[in-house]
């Protein structure tokens, strides 16, 4: 297995990156505030101010083009804010990946399919109901190959919250659960949680003994 004895160094730099990530989006709303409104931010508040009975025509979607110039610069904004997410998220991939070779693959579609995640949810929930564009683009996301390691799993989906995050403008809410994600993976990863039942807190909590744990 491969592992690092001293996770200070990674749990810095990923700190640091958040740091820097958000003091710049800081200081661009405050000396740009034109900007501030393009900005994919807020988008959990609108849902609900917007409340759960008011539901959009469908024939709308027909007479208007589903992105304006101004979704089209909040989509873009919502696509380098979903890419700057998931590289810290990628790392602790890097980090955590129990085998000697990564897969490069697996490392590049985690970190592009928020992009593509982002790009359907805002392109339909300007023409449809926002629950249909959710089960839709959970439904379309289908890989036909197996992942090495369940775990894997993981950062599926967390890359397509990133990206739903990011779609529906509540970039805030995926910058918390990259967070999250990161945090959490990299502290299980350094306890080593669950490899060792005999800890007498285990051994308490589960009735096993050393002999069950060899077994």
């Amino acid at each position: 297995m491969r592992k690092y004895t001293n996770i200070a160094a990674p749990l810095f730099v990923i700190t640091a990156y958040y740091a820097v990530l958000a003091t710049a989006v800081w200081l661009l709303g405050r000396t740009l505030p034109r900007i501030k409104p393009l900005l994919p931010f807020g988008g959990v508040e609108d849902l609900i101010e917007r409340g759960d009975n008011q539901l959009e025509v469908l024939t709308t979607a027909m007479t208007k083009p589903a992105l304006g110039n101004v979704e089209s610069v909040t989509l873009a904004f919502a696509i380098v804010g979903a890419l700057l997410l998931m590289t810290p998220i990628s790392w602790v991939y890097f980090i955590t990946t129990r085998s000697r070779e990564v897969s490069r693959s697996f490392a590049q579609t985690i970190v592009v399919l928020p992009v593509i995640v982002a790009g359907i949810a805002m392109i339909v929930a300007n023409s449809l109901a926002l629950a249909f564009s959710l089960a839709g683009v959970v439904a379309a996301v289908r890989f036909r190959f197996s992942l090495s390691e369940p775990a894997h799993a993981l950062y599926i989906f967390v890359a397509i919250a990133v990206g739903l995050g990011a779609g529906i403008g509540a970039l805030d809410v995926a910058f918390v659960a990259s967070v999250g994600f990161v945090y959490v993976n990299l502290l299980l990863w350094k306890l080593d949680y669950g490899a060792d039942l005999t800890t007498p807190f285990f051994a308490f909590l589960t009735g096993r003994g050393r002999d069950d744990n060899e077994l």
